[in-house]
């Protein structure tokens, strides 16, 4: 699995459900964006953001308001550090840094299930999101390379 894993992905879904009444919540919105990249070394990258963030009154982060600070991350889960496969369907993230100080250092386990160019991550168990116990499962779509011959090419036409 772990070479089918290698490369970049493009996050289509986040679906989190109550496990006592079947709730459906999409924690990032219904068309979240994200990309998650699992590199040959043996490193990987997770960015999740909810659509139409709005943005800053001014134009340097360090500049933003208490409000827009915590509103930028309240919309936003980062995540990186090395990875690993333990068995057939059990990807291991160890976290390195996160946005998510509680997760740095710590190791976050997904069940992983391919189907030719999606890739659906699922929490090991049910977990707190949103106040309730909920099951969750990120869907992913293999993304197209990126063919640009420039940083303008990239940014008219970015692979999401």
């Amino acid at each position: 699995m772990r070479a089918a894993l290698v490369g970049t992905w493009r996050l289509v879904s986040y679906e989190a459900v109550a496990v006592d009444d079947g709730e459906v919540v999409h924690p990032f919105g219904k068309r979240p964006l994200g990309l998650l990249m699992y590199a040959a070394d043996g490193y990987m990258s997770a960015q999740i953001a909810a659509p139409d963030r709005p943005p800053f009154d001014g134009n340097r982060l360090e500049s933003g308001q208490p409000e827009e600070l915590a509103d930028a991350a309240r919309h936003y889960l980062a995540y990186a550090g090395p990875f690993h496969v333990r068995d057939d369907r059990t990807v291991v993230h160890q976290v390195a840094l996160s946005l998510f100080p509680n997760w740095t250092g710590h190791a976050q386990l997904r069940v992983a299930r391919m189907a030719g160019g999606t890739l659906e991550l699922a929490l090991t168990e049910p977990a707190q999101i949103w106040g309730r116990t909920r099951t969750g499962v990120l869907t992913w779509h293999r993304a197209q390379a990126n063919t640009s011959s420039s940083a303008d090419d990239a940014l008219r036409d970015p692979p999401m």
